[in-house]
Parts: structure tokens; C-alpha cells; sequence
């Protein structure tokens, strides 16, 4: 697939189920294009962290204004001028393109096996979200091949190889439509 160049300030959406670390990477793009970073469960209504918080999946109701908060945190900061990196579940193609109403974007899916993601899971305090829901998520998880604006990067490494490869990903896309080709078996 092949990440398209953008003329606008960048928006990156770091995507994949939960534990795959978005968060952890999309601040460290953010970082390293100059970019701000949104924490999309940041933007999610109360109601659903709540449900969330007590096993119960989101469905697509739950996300419907949640995702439209995305976008217009996406369209805002373009229009002020400012590049943008959300970390976002975006788990169905449907999602993603509701995503791309916000305008070009390169995305960057996490992914990885559930052992890991679980391991992962196991391993953090805090987060509202419980490892009993991972099952549902990867039920949901429509793997996004054939996206022209995707590259799936593999977890199973360390961070800030995960970070590096994400990262030169982004940037040979910037570079231009032909700099960077990659296919949905192998990883940035």
C-alpha cells in the first residue's frame, strides 16, 4: 500500500485494539513531526468510558459521536494551520472512513497477537479499560488491508522500534507516493 504525501499539516490516526500503543506512539510522532497529539479516549463521552469501564462493548451508536468529535479535532487543528496525531481504535473500515471525512490521512495500525496485547493489558494500571473486553475488540477489528493510506507496523518489539518504523513510514510518505511501498504481510 502506499501512503500518500500531504499538502496540508499532517493528521496521522494511530490505530488498533486496545493495549497495542497508540498512545505511547502517537506522542512520540507527534513528537517527532511537530505535531499535537489527541488521546482519542480523551474524547469519548462519559456514558461510554462508564460502560466500558464495566466490561460492556461500545457498539456503533456509542462511537457515532466520539468519532465525529475525532473529526472535527482532525478538521481544527488543519485549519489552525497545526498537524495533528489521534490515537483511535478505528476497529471497522466504516470508522476509518468516517475518519477520512476530516481530509487526508495517514494512519498507522498497531498490530499484534493477542497474547501480547494481552500481556500488555495485564501490565497497565489506571486504564479504564479491562482485558475482558480485548475478545470483543479483536471480534470487531475489520484489519484494515488494501487501505492505500495504511501501514500496519508489528508490536511484538520493542517500543521505540515500533516508534522508528511508524515513524520512517510517515515520513517516506511525506516524501512522496512512490517513496514508500508496503504490503498488508509485512510491517513498516
Amino acid at each position: 500500500m502506499t501512503l500518500m504525501p500531504r499538502e496540508v499539516p499532517p493528521a496521522i490516526v494511530v490505530m488498533g485494539v486496545s493495549g497495542c500503543g497508540k498512545s505511547s506512539v502517537g506522542q512520540a510522532l507527534a513528537d517527532r513531526f511537530g505535531a499535537d497529539f489527541i488521546e482519542g479516549d480523551a474524547l469519548h463521552p462519559p456514558a461510554s468510558i462508564t460502560k466500558m469501564a464495566r466490561g460492556e462493548p461500545l457498539d456503533d451508536e456509542d462511537r457515532r459521536p466520539w468519532l465525529a468529535m475525532i473529526c472535527r479535532t482532525i478538521a481544527d487543528s488543519r485549519a489552525a494551520g497545526r498537524g495533528v496525531v489521534v490515537s483511535c481504535s478505528a476497529l471497522r473500515r466504516a470508522y476509518r472512513d468516517q475518519l477520512r471525512t476530516a481530509g487526508p490521512l495517514d494512519i498507522v495500525f498497531l498490530s499484534g497477537s493477542r497474547a501480547v496485547l494481552a500481556e500488555r493489558m495485564s501490565q497497565r494500571a489506571g486504564h479504564f479499560m479491562p482485558l475482558a473486553l480485548l475478545d470483543s475488540q479483536l471480534a470487531t477489528l475489520e484489519v484494515p488491508t488494501g487501505e492505500a493510506d495504511v501501514v500496519t507496523v508489528d508490536i511484538d518489539r520493542p517500543l521505540a522500534d515500533v516508534i522508528a518504523r511508524a515513524g520512517e513510514a510517515i515520513r517516506q510518505a511525506q516524501a512522496g507516493p512512490s517513496a514508500f511501498e508496503l504490503s498488508a504481510g509485512r510491517d513498516a
